[in-house]
């Protein structure tokens, strides 16, 4: 049998490596995936190669990850809860996709992953797996095994000479996920919700009391929805993102602090710094203030708790996600302008956008001063009337609105 783990050459998938092949007398094919977790993977090449695996995969899905993955989530504003930017959710079903298309390329009857039987990650591998090849074989060591602590998973690797960058005693107390888009720290202190992170556990952000006491700004250019240029400089996804994440950390912005609904039914406090993706999200929102038609622009926030509740489950492969996609990514045509944005002390405001082309933005019907007859105020009573005539019949009813 041979399987294609997804394979990060840390503590748990090493002891996984060995179970599968054990457990499976199977040969296992490793696939580490570069998304820009800001940490080399050509390490866990020479873990996977002492374990006796033959064909290993190590790839840089950076540049993907953010054209075909974060821009596309970001075209529609979205935000789960009311606060999580989606950094580790959006980042499985590339994984996922990888995967599925590994085994199929090396002839693997199964897929692995290390996710654990409480998270949504299993749930996320899982589901885009099963909607990219309907017969491949899944395996979660986590849900099958008895090695349910750090210590025991220890105790495989000295029985089985594994060599792992993970000692006994002193160690993290978080579990920290990262990529591109984020990275994410749970457990540890942050069970307790009642209880602040530590300033020591934020890695990509300063506080926002030690920020620049002088606020930056910067402008990007849009064109279809997605940022192409930063301050004038055209510059690919990856770069975009990696460049944002820099200039807001160094502002202290994107932190934050939740407790979020699971889907497999628990509540959990996770969190999070989103320096770029909280720079684009605002960016995008303005971008859209004056080149989206109104009610476009109202389905699409009505629309957005949908589609997030779709990526953050798994269900990035879903028909109903692709059918959303499709029309949101129709909402972008004429979504190309400039913005301009301050970064301080935490925070991103707008303090400009602009439109040549595409700007909806009429100052000559908006103004204050003579309007040259641009707009004819006296319509405005028709208008009011034929809106309140519901009211109006409802008052004489004697219906009570109060």
């Amino acid at each position: 049998m041979k399987i294609v783990l997804a394979y990060s050459g840390g503590l748990d998938t090493s002891v996984i490596c060995r179970w599968l092949q054990e457990t499976y007398n199977a040969e296992v094919v490793t696939f580490t995936a570069d998304i820009g977790q800001g940490e080399e993977v050509e390490p866990a090449r020479a873990k996977a190669e002492a374990m006796g695996v033959k064909e290993i995969y190590i790839e840089d899905l950076t540049e993907d990850f953010v054209a075909n993955y974060v821009y596309p989530m970001f075209r529609a504003n979205t935000v789960y809860e009311g606060e999580y930017l989606l950094g580790t959710s959006i980042a499985r079903p590339l994984i996922a996709r990888r995967l599925v298309e590994i085994a199929q390329e090396t002839g693997a009857q199964a897929v692995a992953h290390g996710a654990t039987g409480k998270g949504n990650d299993q749930v996320r591998f899982e589901m885009g797996a099963y909607a990219l090849d309907p017969d491949v074989k899944v395996i979660a060591p986590w849900r099958d095994w008895d090695l349910n602590s750090r210590e025991a998973l220890m105790d495989f690797c000295e029985k089985h000479q594994i060599a792992v960058d993970y000692q006994r005693g002193d160690k993290s107390p978080y579990s920290m996920d990262a990529n591109l888009l984020h990275i994410s720290y749970e457990g540890g202190g942050l069970e307790d919700p009642d209880s602040p992170a530590d300033e020591a556990m934020w890695r990509w952000t300063v506080a926002p009391e030690a920020a620049p006491d002088e606020a930056q700004f910067i402008k990007l250019d849009y064109e279809r929805g997605d940022p192409v240029a930063l301050d004038g400089k055209r510059l690919t996804p990856g770069e975009m993102l990696r460049t944002l994440n820099e200039l807001g950390g160094a502002h202290g912005v994107g932190r934050s602090d939740i407790v979020e609904n699971r889907f497999v039914g628990m509540k959990s406090r996770g969190c999070y710094e989103t320096p770029g993706g909280t720079i684009l999200l605002r960016g995008h929102r303005a971008m859209e203030s004056i080149t989206l038609d109104r009610e476009v622009g109202h389905l699409k926030d009505e629309l957005m708790p949908r589609y997030a509740t779709l990526v953050y489950n798994g269900y990035w492969w879903s028909p109903e996600r692709k059918v959303l996609q499709a029309l949101i990514d129709e909402s972008q045509n004429e979504v190309n302008g400039s913005v301009t944005l301050k970064l301080y002390k935490g925070s991103v405001s707008v303090v400009g956008r602009s439109s040549q082309s595409d700007s909806l933005y009429d100052a000559d019907v908006v103004t204050f001063e003579d309007d040259q007859g641009a707009y004819d105020q006296k319509d405005a009573g028709g208008f009011i009337k034929l809106n309140a005539l519901r009211l109006r019949l409802g008052a004489k009813r004697g219906r009570d609105y109060s």
